[in-house]
């Protein structure tokens, strides 16, 4: 078990350390407490180190970014870069001129995969990556082995596990101290108490297809809003959208996307569920379990420096949890909570085949049992052999 003072390895190190070699600039975005900082300051320790949270380098930033990045041009790296975009122009001249790797790390609480700010101003000069919470299989190496539930309930950040917080304690916190300032310092949401419902109905509808329109009648506001209100809670890594797998039979697809969360233990929290108990009985368990699983896929995909290729699919007789698209063909799972294997789980799997019999690659469920099994050409995975599994599925 480690410590508190103990780095736990992410899986994410072997993919830095190829990059560092390559690129002047490594840009790496996540969530707020989902590591970053942590990772950096040990794979660069002969780094100088700012953080933009502090309020005067963030001024000096503000007011003289010129002077700034002079001051650090042996490098170093820069915490909290989104908070001064201005940098990065300059950022840019430094690297031109130093012709060094490596020489800034950046990181950063919002994706700027979704944003223009990075990819516009150090096009070509640097690696973008994201480092989520921590994986299952990173908890795993670490002795950390835990079932279903205790992983949906705790979540994944870092502190809940090396400081041993209370995972309700944290979760309050964490939207207290830092969703909302972030969100008042965006000024992008006015009414705080109104915004909260809205997470709240969005932690209600995890794992169902999006609908702005009812989101928008149940808070009262207009659908706009609601538009925006999820764009920024997907730029600030608290929600990602799962988007259909298209194919040629669009008369009868579904093209709205689901709705899932970065951590579990968020989402939970935002249900008002408390302890284990509630979680085991909740009607929101089976999607729950869902997020779990499509996360560390996600995460894979992420530590293996990989864009998710992720998608689910659903039409007006079936659906499936997660389709993973290859270049000419996918992947198709189905994902249940339950602990006892039932013949009805082959179902989904067996019509998509038939719809789709010369593009499947494999088909795959996973359960939260615990034996695996082979029925004709679907393998059947066991929560414990979750990562086995997804490290050959993303190959």
């Amino acid at each position: 078990m480690s410590t508190k003072h103990d780095y736990l390895h992410r899986d994410i190190t072997k993919h830095v350390n190829e990059l560092r070699n390559m690129y002047p600039v490594l840009t790496i975005t996540g969530p707020r407490q989902s590591g970053k900082t942590t990772m950096v300051k040990n794979l660069f320790p002969d780094k100088k180190y700012l953080n933009l949270e502090d309020l005067e380098l963030f001024e000096y930033a503000l007011k003289d970014p010129k002077g700034f990045i002079q001051d650090i041009s042996e490098g170093a790296i820069i915490d909290e870069i989104q908070k001064a975009p201005q940098l990065l122009s300059y950022i840019q001249l430094e690297v031109d001129k130093a012709d060094k790797k490596s020489h800034f790390i950046l990181t950063g609480s919002q994706n700027f995969r979704l944003l223009n700010t990075v990819t516009q101003s150090l096009a070509g000069r640097t690696a973008l990556l994201s480092l989520l919470p921590f994986s299952i299989n990173e908890l795993r190496k670490d002795s950390q082995d835990y079932s279903s539930e205790e992983y949906i309930f705790n979540g994944f950040y870092p502190r809940v596990y090396r400081n041993k917080i209370n995972p309700n304690y944290y979760y309050r916190d964490y939207i207290k101290t830092y969703l909302e300032r972030d969100l008042i310092t965006l000024k992008a949401v006015h009414d705080l108490s109104l915004f909260h419902k809205f997470l709240k109905l969005c932690a209600g509808r995890v794992g169902q297809l999006l609908n702005y329109q009812s989101l928008s009648e149940d808070l009262g506001i207009a659908s706009g809003t609601v538009r925006e209100w999820i764009s920024l809670l997907e730029t600030s890594y608290i929600i990602f959208l799962l988007e259909p797998f298209s194919a040629n039979i669009n008369k009868r697809l579904i093209k709205s996307p689901k709705i899932y969360f970065y951590d579990t233990g968020l989402v939970r929290y935002l249900l008002d569920i408390i302890d284990i108990k509630q979680l085991k009985t909740h009607h929101l368990k089976g999607a729950l379990f869902e997020n779990l699983i499509i996360l560390e896929f996600m995460k894979s995909f992420y530590n293996s420096g990989l864009d998710p290729s992720l998608y689910f699919y659903r039409d007006k007789a079936k659906e499936l949890d997660l389709i993973i698209k290859k270049a000419e063909n996918s992947l198709a799972i189905e994902i249940k909570s339950a602990k006892t294997f039932h013949d009805s789980f082959l179902e989904n799997l067996n019509y998509y085949e038939k719809l789709f019999p010369e593009n499947t690659e494999s088909l795959g469920i996973i359960y939260d049992g615990d034996l695996d099994q082979k029925r004709k050409n679907i393998e059947v995975i066991s929560f414990n052999s979750l990562n086995k599994f997804i490290k050959k599925a993303i190959i």
